[in-house]
C-alpha cells in the first residue's frame, strides 16, 4: 500500500519534469524515509544558513520568493532564469542540471550536500510552485 501512495504522489508531483528527472525523483524516494512534502521543501528553500562565504544566505538569496520570477546571484550578480517550471519550461529537463545545482546549491547554503530527503521535497516545492 505504501509503494502505491509514493508511487501516486510521485506521479502527480512529477508531470513538471522530464522523465529523467522524474526517475530520479523516484529514486531520491526510495532512499527517504517520508513522503516528499512541499511544505518541508519550502522551509528548507526558504531557511537562512551561514553559507560556505560565512554569511547569512537562503536559496531566496538568489532565486527570490517568487519562483516565477528572475533571480540574481548574490555573490555574481548573474541573472538567474525563474526556477518554476510554470514559467521557464526549461527547468527540471536536464538530470544532469538538477543534480548539478542541487549538488552546488546546498553546499552554497548549507555547508554540505542535501540529503535525499531534503533533495526531494526541494524538488516538489519547485515543481508545485505556482
Amino acid at each position: 500500500m505504501k509503494s502505491i501512495l509514493i508511487a501516486l504522489f510521485c506521479s502527480a508531483a512529477l508531470m513538471a519534469a522530464s522523465p529523467e528527472v522524474d526517475n530520479y525523483l523516484q529514486q531520491l524516494q526510495t532512499e527517504a524515509p517520508a513522503p516528499f512534502d512541499a511544505a518541508r521543501g519550502e522551509a528548507i528553500f526558504t531557511a537562512e544558513q551561514i553559507g560556505k562565504k560565512g554569511t547569512k544566505i537562503a536559496c531566496t538569496s538568489c532565486h527570490g520568493n517568487d519562483l516565477t520570477r528572475p533571480g540574481k546571484n548574490v555573490n555574481t550578480g548573474k541573472v538567474i532564469d525563474p526556477l518554476s517550471p510554470d514559467a521557464n519550461p526549461d527547468r527540471l529537463t536536464s538530470l544532469k542540471e538538477v543534480t548539478k545545482w542541487l549538488r552546488r546549491n546546498f553546499k552554497d547554503v548549507y555547508n554540505r550536500e542535501g540529503t535525499a530527503q531534503e533533495k526531494g521535497d526541494v524538488l516538489t516545492y519547485i515543481m508545485q510552485y505556482r
